[in-house]
């Protein structure tokens, strides 16, 4: 390999500390608890990570491709393309494995950009530019992961209110299943009552002819005495 006094070596050099890091710190992760600030704190600090990660890789590349200093040997140019290659294959891995953890890779990190319009933003700048465009990238990266954290606190408050509202719901279905049980044990005793009524107006209306029946024929008999006595 080249002397170390190579910018495109010492940048290597420095993609390879990153990537020692995310390595350490996904590991550190198995350690957390599954929710909470700490490891939403860590969480954020592994996608700063692969984002620099991923802007030194595309920083390698652009070196390749407008080498400075010294010219290298075809061999050496294939030699360094072959590293990054792999070195990116590593890094994808990586992003990869934060995804299946329920985190965006590194695609997404970066969001809607193609890897051709990633590489062409570091095209032209030296180490303070890409320092600079890590930089907005992680803005970018915040001003998305703040627009995510609304729309989940809105969806949060509208599942909150939905609930409220089924738990009213289910409050005036058990009023309205109460009260109808109400309703129905008054009218079976209302029935209840007018069938006693009703018996009782049928005994006394037998009362009530009988005794007219026995004043009927006592009339009758009297009249048929008085017949018999004056004539």
């Amino acid at each position: 390999m080249a002397a170390s006094s190579d910018p495109w070596i010492k940048e290597y050099n420095e993609a390879v500390k990153i990537a020692d890091d995310i390595n350490g710190m996904i590991s550190e992760r198995i350690s957390l608890p599954a929710s909470g600030p700490e490891t939403q704190r860590h969480a954020s600090a592994i996608r700063r990570k692969i984002t620099i990660l991923g802007t030194r890789l595309d920083g390698l590349q652009s070196l390749l491709s407008r080498p400075t200093g010294k010219p290298l040997t075809e061999k050496e140019m294939n030699r360094r393309k072959d590293m990054v290659a792999n070195f990116r294959s590593k890094a994808n891995q990586m992003a990869s494995a934060f995804n299946m953890s329920n985190f965006a890779n590194r695609d997404s990190l970066l969001g809607p950009e193609t890897k051709a319009d990633a590489m062409s933003r570091t095209v032209g700048l030296d180490n303070s530019g890409l320092v600079g465009l890590q930089r907005q990238i992680m803005k970018e990266q915040d001003e998305g992961l703040e627009k995510l954290e609304e729309t989940v606190i809105s969806t949060k408050h509208i599942a909150l209110a939905v609930n409220e509202e089924l738990d009213l719901h289910t409050r005036l279905i058990d009023d309205l299943d109460q009260h109808v049980d109400v309703t129905d044990s008054r009218l079976r005793r209302v029935q209840k009552n007018l069938a006693i009524l009703n018996k009782r107006t049928k005994g006394g209306c037998s009362c009530l002819c009988m005794l007219l029946a026995v004043i009927g024929i006592v009339i009758l008999v009297v009249a048929i005495y008085l017949l018999i006595k004056y004539l």
